[in-house]
């Protein structure tokens, strides 16, 4: 034993210094949990073997004599080389398991295989440089020394997986870069130790102790954020190798030095050549094995998408993309193709009532139903929103068939949470023999739903050839319709309504006509309902009302006693600006409000009734009249015709027309409206009167204005005009016989007009028990009936 000299205290000293690292990786390790907490206590395993090996290794060479053999330091600096460079391995292994150093234990498996091919390479330069001929150490070159090749190559490793740890981590890589760049600094310091004892060299003793406690410090200064979230990035497309042509070049260089200068090569040459080899080979299969797995991915992935993007994620049934695939598929095969297309009707109610949550559940229960309700090789599909449509091979009648089942199957109730929701269903069915094109198919499928869901809802309808004629016939009309007014083609014909008995005109309705000079006379029930689907109702009805007011101020101003009626859509009527529009109308042309009369018929009752009242309310603040035309149709009720602001009701002429039509006799529907229409305050004006049968009914009932084909048929405005002008000269029409003295008991109402205070009035009911009920002296004075002042305007 000899006295230590002040490098070796100092030498192992500044070992004393890892001690308090390794207690920081213990540390680490127990506060984390999962994989962290295994990657930190490998790494204070590692570094504990790391500093036991390095200070047993100086307090064994401390102790011993300068004479001992050469053999005995040579023994130790193995035994000292041994195990650090297990530690040393142990420091490796828990780098590759840190989070963001490899997602898996095959990546781990790839990064080691990476450093080694580097390592390999490394080594065999180094070989190369350290051996004869080159022989860059000189003297001082270690071959007795075998201990140094186990640290040495260790040292390498760990430097070749920094680099590919550098390259191929997740970020942010500073993590783990440190970390695997600290351990790389431990190999080197457990290489120094291992030299230094091993040559009794006191002064690379010192230098490695002083090393290796920074290389364990950064390893512990690493792992304090290694649990930070990393990015991961698993695809193989994005690991470059080039990295492996670099330590390839490196050998292939060394290697031609070598021989160039008359080298040999030796057994630790081959070993480092052979690793290199195996190396490369292993890590490109395993590559090849990365390649096919993410090609089979991509095709999976491939197949998953294709397949979302021919399904409907709510129903799992087919897409229009899905559909569109199997008519293709289908029309290859040459089979007889039928299209059913489906539509839910009334579904947007659901969705505004109960929420999209319970529209959805519908619509999946739709889908169930219509896969529990096909056949093999069928396709259902959901098109969007309420919209289905169902592929099949089938003839015609069989289609039929099937569409008449599944109209019956969706028509039954849904039942979601405690409620349930009925709706029906509008079925369209089309079909092509053989091969054809697919978008005709599909067209024609569409154009009989449409016609099923003009005709009323919940049925099944056929495609037809003239659907396409309809079709053809509704887009020209529109197209021409919205030029119609610009090119002079629409005119207005008048109506007259007269006063009953004595037949005098005394009003006038606008009906609006339109005269194409290739089309020819196009009848308002076809181009009406063209004007309200295409929005186009809104500009005719502003025409309509501005050639009425130019009309009845010519006529007021020649001084005829009458007033104008127009009718009005509901879409006009729920327009927000249409009441400006009615009285611009009536400023601009100076005609008194009280006679213009707006008619708007009975089916816009069955809308919101609050909106609709609300609506008519601002329109009669105009002053204007309202008339509710078409009553008897079945949508209103009495308590609504009560709360209507109205001024006329105008009977259906349905009503008028059931004498002759059913019973032969009065109709007791006629005399009980204009009954109610009196005892409601409201004047009453029968439409549709073509006979004089009709006439007496209407008459006998107790109604003051009629309006028909008896009367007159719509006619331009000077013809009306001129019969006015004949009635003003005194060229009356010769009035009906006069009624008889009484009306038997039970007789029909007649009306009175009674003074409820200065210029006020009010139509009443009179019945056969009244004592006023009696006949007029011959034909009732009706020279301004249906005016302001009969009307009960003040």
């Amino acid at each position: 034993m000899h006295s230590p000299s002040g490098v070796e205290l100092a030498g192992l000293a500044s070992l004393l210094v890892a001690v308090p690292a390794v207690a920081l990786l213990g540390e680490s390790g127990r506060r984390h949990t999962g994989a962290p907490r295994r990657a930190h206590l490998l790494l204070a395993l590692g570094g504990a073997v790391v500093t036991a090996a390095a200070l047993a290794g100086m307090l064994s060479a401390l102790l011993l004599p300068h004479a001992v053999a050469q053999h005995h330091r040579q023994t130790l600096g193995q035994a000292v080389a041994v195990g650090m460079a297990l530690g040393t391995l142990i420091l490796l292994t828990g780098t590759l398991v840190l989070p963001g150093a490899a997602e898996s234990p095959g990546a781990a498996l790839r990064h080691l295989l990476d450093g080694l091919v580097i390592s390999a390479a490394g080594c065999f330069v180094g070989w190369v440089l350290v051996m004869r001929p080159t022989r860059i150490l000189g003297d001082h070159t270690p071959y007795g020394c075998l201990a140094l090749v186990l640290p040495a190559s260790v040292a390498m490793v760990a430097f070749g997986l920094t680099v590919v740890l550098g390259m191929h981590a997740y970020r942010p890589r500073t993590v783990t870069v440190w970390a695997a760049a600290g351990v790389t600094v431990v190999a080197v310091a457990a290489t120094g130790i291992s030299f230094g004892i091993c040559r009794a060299s006191s002064p690379v003793m010192l230098l490695a102790a002083l090393t290796l406690p920074v290389g364990l410090l950064v390893v512990a200064r690493a792992v304090k954020v290694a649990d930070r979230p990393v990015l991961v990035t698993g695809d193989v497309t994005q690991r470059g190798t080039a990295y492996a042509f670099v330590p390839m070049l490196g050998m292939v260089g060394s290697a031609a030095w070598h021989y160039g200068n008359g080298g040999k090569v030796s057994a630790y040459g081959l070993a480092a050549a052979s690793v290199e080899g195996f190396a490369l080979v292993a890590r490109q299969y395993l590559a090849l094995v990365d390649v096919k797995r993410y090609t089979l991915q991509l095709r999976q992935r491939e197949a998953h998408f294709r397949e979302l993007a021919h399904t409907d994620p709510l129903t799992g049934l087919a897409n229009r993309r899905g559909l569109l695939r199997a008519l293709r598929e289908q029309e290859v095969s040459g089979r007889p193709r039928v299209l059913i297309g489906i539509d839910l009707d009334g579904f947007k109610n659901v969705n505004d009532m109960r929420g999209h949550d319970v529209g959805d559940d519908v619509l999946a229960q739709v889908g169930v139903r219509l896969r529990a309700n096909l056949l093999p090789g069928d396709v259902a599909a959901r098109l969007g929103g309420d919209e289905f449509a169902v592929l099949m091979t089938a003839t015609p009648d069989e289609a039929m068939l099937a569409a008449k089942r599944l109209l019956a199957v969706l028509g039954e109730p849904y039942e979601v949470g405690d409620a349930s929701v009925f709706l029906s269903a509008s079925v369209g069915v089309a079909g092509r023999p053989g091969p054809g094109d697919t978008g005709a198919l599909m067209r024609d499928a569409d154009l009989a739903l449409r016609y099923a869901k003009q005709r009323g809802k919940n049925r099944v309808e056929r495609y037809q050839k003239r659907y396409d004629e309809l079709l053809r016939r509704h887009s020209l009309l529109e197209s021409e319709l919205r030029h119609a007014i610009a090119r002079d083609q629409l005119r207005l014909v008048f109506q007259p309504v007269v006063a009953l008995p004595s037949m005098r005109i005394v009003g006038a309705e606008a009906l609006l006509r339109w005269y194409h000079p290739e089309l020819g006379s196009v009848r308002p029930d076809e181009f009406i309902p063209v004007a309200e689907e295409s929005g186009l109702i809104n500009r005719l009805g502003a025409w309509v009302l501005q050639q009425s007011c130019r009309q009845l101020a010519q006529w007021l101003t020649g001084g005829h006693d009458v007033w104008v009626s127009v009718n009005m859509s509901p879409k006009e009527l729920h327009a927000a600006d249409y009441p400006g529009q009615v009285a611009d109308a009536l400023e601009e042309f100076g005609v008194p409000a009280q006679r213009l009369v707006l008619e708007v018929t009975e089916h816009a009752v069955a809308t919101d009734m609050d909106e609709l009242i609300a609506r008519l309310g601002e329109l009669r603040a105009t002053g204007v009249r309202i008339a509710l035309d078409d009553f008897g149709a079945g949508y209103s009720s009495l308590g609504q015709l009560r709360n209507l602001p109205v001024d006329i009701l105008k009977i259906d002429h349905a009503l008028v027309a059931e004498p002759e039509s059913r019973t032969g006799t009065a109709a007791p529907l006629v005399d009980v409206v204009v009954r109610l229409g009196h005892r409601l305050g409201l004047e009453v004006l029968a439409e549709g009167i073509g006979t004089p049968a009709q006439r007496a009914v209407v008459e006998e009932a107790g109604c003051r204005l009629g309006q028909g084909s008896l009367f007159g048929w719509g006619v331009p405005a000077e013809h009306l005009e001129a019969q006015l002008r004949t009635l003003r000269s005194g060229a009356v029409r010769p009035a009906p016989a006069p009624r008889t003295a009484a009306a038997a008991p039970g007789g029909p109402a007649r009306s009175q007009v009674i003074m409820l205070g200065p210029g006020v009035r009010q139509v009443r009911a009179l019945l056969p028990t009244d004592p006023a009920f009696a006949a007029p002296p011959g034909d009732q004075d009706v020279g301004s009936v249906d005016s302001a002042h009969e009307i009960g305007q003040a």
